[in-house]
């Protein structure tokens, strides 16, 4: 596909891929938008063929036609904009993905600010585009990592599908207490709500399912400590957190699920570094990885000593 954003539209270059296909097949199928989003699409006249508003979807492309679609459409954030450092490491006309610190939520809670959706409000906002912040996913407030925003509606909904059909592949590092003697394995126990704490999960047999796998990394003997790669099949609150502690090797200096305190480090080891996925407009396979933060370098130089 050959696409460029001109102002508010996206203008598509249809080659031999499409050619008589309709322009609701390429909507629905190619692109995955939701009915909503259609009907929205034809009531405001937001998709043109060859410059001609359309009414109707049903009419088939030939090679040269150009496609357009208004996706760039001026929003509010949904966030107050608010200066704090980050890092993107991917950026186009469509998603962006950022690495959130730890120490910070993921978007805000009742109002409160400073989290990683305002921040990415204000880099939108320095950029010149105004955009609903859409976080595509969400880490831990004191876990580190890459997190997908999608910068339009289409770009949402897209990614979101991706998600649910478990086709955003991410890849977490973690440092655990003990020595893990498989090499590798898979954790597949329900997680629910502690009745007895407001914020900490359990795994339970009536909570949701929740799949967990592991492979050992590297064994820290003296310490007694492993470093594990971790990737999840589901998206469970504090998932990685409660299933290695029920594994019996909770994370070092996660302190609400059995982990030690360990020099340096004030929060839980634990930081998605790599995220990867199939574009959902240009097919092409986005792989972005995320440098771990300071605070854990300096425990694994620290360990392996």
């Amino acid at each position: 596909m050959q696409a460029v954003k001109k102002g508010e539209w996206l203008d598509v270059l249809i080659t031999n891929e499409w050619v008589g296909q309709t322009v609701d097949t390429i909507l629905k199928e190619k692109w995955k938008t939701p009915k909503k989003l259609l009907h929205q699409y034809r009531m405001e006249k937001n998709v043109q063929l060859n410059g001609t508003a359309l009414s109707h979807f049903n009419m088939q492309v030939n090679k040269g036609d150009r496609l357009q679609i208004r996706l760039f459409i001026h929003e509010d954030y949904g966030v107050i904009p608010e200066y704090i450092p980050i890092s993107i490491y991917y950026e186009d006309d469509h998603l962006l993905i950022v690495g959130k610190p730890a120490g910070i939520n993921t978007h805000p809670n009742e109002g409160q600010g400073h989290t990683l959706a305002n921040a990415v409000a204000f880099h939108l906002q320095s950029e010149g585009i105004s955009t609903k912040v859409r976080h595509i996913h969400r880490l831990d407030k004191e876990t580190s990592g890459g997190i997908v925003f999608a910068k339009h509606q289409l770009a949402g909904t897209a990614l979101d599908l991706l998600l649910e059909k478990r086709q955003i592949s991410r890849t977490y590092i973690a440092f655990v207490h003990g020595i893990v003697k498989r090499k590798c394995g898979t954790i597949n126990e329900r997680i629910g709500r502690d009745r007895h704490h407001p914020s900490r999960r359990r795994v339970s047999t009536s909570g949701d399912s929740a799949v967990t796998h592991y492979e050992v990394a590297e064994v820290f003997a003296t310490h007694n400590i492993t470093m594990l790669k971790i990737k999840l099949d589901t998206g469970r609150t504090h998932q990685i957190r409660v299933h290695l502690s029920y594994l019996g090797h909770p994370i070092v200096a996660d302190k609400l699920y059995g982990g030690a305190t360990a020099r340096g480090l004030a929060r839980q080891a634990l930081h998605a570094e790599h995220i990867s996925f199939s574009h959902p407009f240009s097919n092409e396979q986005i792989q972005v990885s995320i440098p771990w933060p300071e605070d854990l370098m300096n425990l694994y130089k620290m360990i392996r000593k």
